[in-house]
This record gives structure tokens, C-alpha cells and sequence, in this order.
């Protein structure tokens, strides 16, 4: 009996296969939208996932300002920031994020659903977000994928 045909397998930089994902963000909420492109970020969806490796998609998301929450939370939430400085902290709402760049709310979003550390920051930087229904990834040839068919 050969005790080792069952091997765990780990991925590495070499052996990840990476893809490019187009997600639409039109009517969708920004928190059940952020927390699923964090997965598949992080490639939680993937059977050769590991946590120390990068073994997440690139993702788009288009039409972000078409995004909605719910409530009044759009001036109600408040995000706080301190520099370390006395009288350095900082406040600002989803609605101002918004004023300075579509892309500000959801990577904001986003990076408090991905790891605090140097994996999570090389994440990050596979996250693209645009306006519009346009972006200029149209070489990579992204897939479509409806967001709400993830779990």
C-alpha cells in the first residue's frame, strides 16, 4: 500500500493559473458585491487555494457608480483615519469617497475584507474598478461573471 498517493497540494507563483474576471456592479449592493470580489481575490473559489500564495483572479468591476447602499447610509457611515498626531484623525462618509473617484469606495470596501499584511496590499493591486461600462482590459479577455451566482 503506498501511503503517500494522497499529497496535499500547495500552490506556488509558477503553478497558479490566474484569470481576468469581469464583474458588474450595476444595482448591486457595495457590501455583498465587496465581499465576494475579496474572495475571489484571494482565490477562495479556487480547489488548489492556498493562504500564503496569491492564487486569486484579476477583477474588474465596471459601472461602480451604478452601486447602491441602502438606508441613509451613504452620509450616515462614517470612516475614520488617524495619522498618529494629536488632532490628526480624520473623518469621511461613502458619499465623499465617492465625490473624489468611483474606485475610492470599493477599494476601501475591499481592502478591509482582504488579509492586513503584504499579501493583502499585492491583492489589492489585482482589483480594478471603472465608472463606466468601458475599461481597457479588453486584451486579456476577461470573462463575464454574474456575482450574484457565488456563494
Amino acid at each position: 500500500m503506498d501511503t503517500l498517493s494522497y499529497k496535499t497540494i500547495s500552490a506556488n507563483k509558477a503553478t497558479v493559473k490566474k484569470e481576468w474576471i469581469v464583474v458588474d456592479a450595476t444595482d448591486q449592493h457595495v457590501g455583498r458585491i465587496g465581499s465576494k470580489v475579496a474572495k475571489l481575490l484571494r482565490g477562495k473559489y479556487k480547489p488548489n487555494f492556498t493562504p500564503h500564495v496569491d492564487c486569486g483572479d484579476n477583477v474588474i468591476i465596471i459601472n461602480a457608480d451604478k452601486a447602491v447602499l441602502t438606508g441613509k447610509k451613504w452620509d450616515d457611515r462614517v470612516y475614520y483615519s488617524y495619522s498618529g498626531y494629536p488632532g490628526g484623525q480624520k473623518e469621511t462618509t461613502p458619499a465623499k469617497l465617492k465625490e473624489k473617484g468611483e474606485d475610492r469606495l470599493f477599494r476601501k470596501v475591499v481592502k478591509g475584507m482582504l488579509p492586513k499584511n503584504k499579501l493583502g496590499a499585492q491583492l489589492l493591486g489585482n482589483l480594478y474598478v471603472y465608472a463606466g461600462s468601458k475599461h481597457k482590459h479588453e486584451a486579456q479577455q476577461p470573462k463575464s461573471l454574474d456575482i450574484n451566482s457565488l456563494k
